[in-house]
């Protein structure tokens, strides 16, 4: 098969040419070429997203069986929207990595591929959702994607995933490895309630591989309800960096006491990816590894080195609770932080 990869040198993208490589697949890589370098084994071809005369270029090298976007999280649609027209005609099948973010109700209840989603046209630019808060324009922004990638391949040659968090080896956004990272550093650690809250973050390689396999039509892709528990996420970080710390679960009335910023300060709580449906997606071939196994991989990934530097290309200082703000809370429920 050959496969165009709109990304490919992060996290997820690397992961989908690492799957794509192992499974005989010729892999054609399309970005700026001013991150990390490029896999082995594919074809780089660097360009902006946002030129259309880089994507006209870019079709010269066709054609492909499927393009797999996994780099327009900051791309407004109409670019998108122009570089898939390009695509159209020397490419079978779309493939474009979304997010549960463009559900209007994303984390207020259950969601499945009929929720509600932004009503975004596919040829907007920023100015379309500038000034709305942050967590609405990446809904907007991708819910509009959407609409210009069917627009320009049509539904039967459109396959839209819709993530939830994405975790495992290489993750640039830092949840999981801080958890890790604060895990390795023991003692007392603060804890989100309730511990039996569902979580259903998926591991980088299970979307990888969907994404390769996956046919028309648009699925939720986290891993299934039930899979694990906030307990079960902290539990497995405190195995696979020894034991050397407590779990201090602190209710949610003195979170928001001491205004403690879910997503961010504590990565990861709350759980609402917990009440996403991924039936279509498990019929259609999704497979989950036990979340143990990605946690444990990705501190192998950090132990390795690759923590230095993920975090000067990544948003990783953004997330984790400060150790003074964090020994207070402790303080107050009765420990000494």
């Amino acid at each position: 098969m050959h496969v165009l990869l709109l990304g490919g040198t992060w996290f997820l993208g690397r992961a989908v040419a690492r799957h794509a490589l192992a499974n005989d697949c010729e892999v054609t890589t399309f970005n700026r070429g001013q991150s990390t370098p490029y896999l082995p084994g594919t074809l780089a071809v660097h360009g902006d997203r946002a030129s259309a005369d880089d994507f006209e270029r870019l079709a010269r090298y066709g054609p492909w069986d499927v393009v797999i976007d996994t780099s327009a999280s900051d791309t407004a649609p109409r670019h998108v929207l122009a570089g898939a027209r390009a695509l159209a005609e020397v490419t079978d099948r779309y493939v474009y990595v979304s997010s549960v973010s463009v559900y209007r109700n994303w984390g207020a209840g259950p969601l499945t591929e009929s929720s509600a989603t932004y009503d975004t046209p596919a040829d907007a630019g920023p100015e379309y959702y500038e000034g709305l808060e942050p967590a609405e324009q990446d809904g907007m922004r991708k819910a509009g994607c959407e609409r210009a990638v069917t627009e320009a391949f049509g539904a039967d040659r459109t396959t839209i995933l819709r993530p939830g968090s994405i975790l495992g080896p290489g993750e640039y956004i830092g949840r999981l490895p801080w958890w890790l990272r604060r895990c390795a550093r023991g003692g007392e650690i603060l804890a989100p309630r309730e511990p039996d809250r569902p979580v259903q973050p998926i591991d980088a390689r299970d979307v990888a591989a969907f994404a390769v396999s996956a046919p028309a039509g648009v699925f939720n892709v986290t891993a299934p309800r039930g899979h694990a528990t906030m307990r079960d996420l902290l539990t497995a970080c405190l195995d696979a960096t020894g034991y050397q710390g407590r779990l201090v679960w602190t209710s949610e009335e003195v979170l928001a006491r001491h205004g403690v910023r879910g997503r961010t300060e504590l990565p990861l709580w709350p759980g609402t990816d917990g009440v996403v449906d991924v039936s279509a997606a498990l019929a259609a071939g999704l497979t989950c590894r036990p979340l143990d196994r990605t946690v444990a991989d990705t501190w192998a990934w950090l132990r390795d080195g690759a923590d230095s530097v993920a975090g000067q290309q990544s948003g990783w200082e953004r997330h984790g609770i400060a150790p003074d703000k964090e020994a207070a809370i402790l303080a107050e429920v009765g420990l000494s932080g």
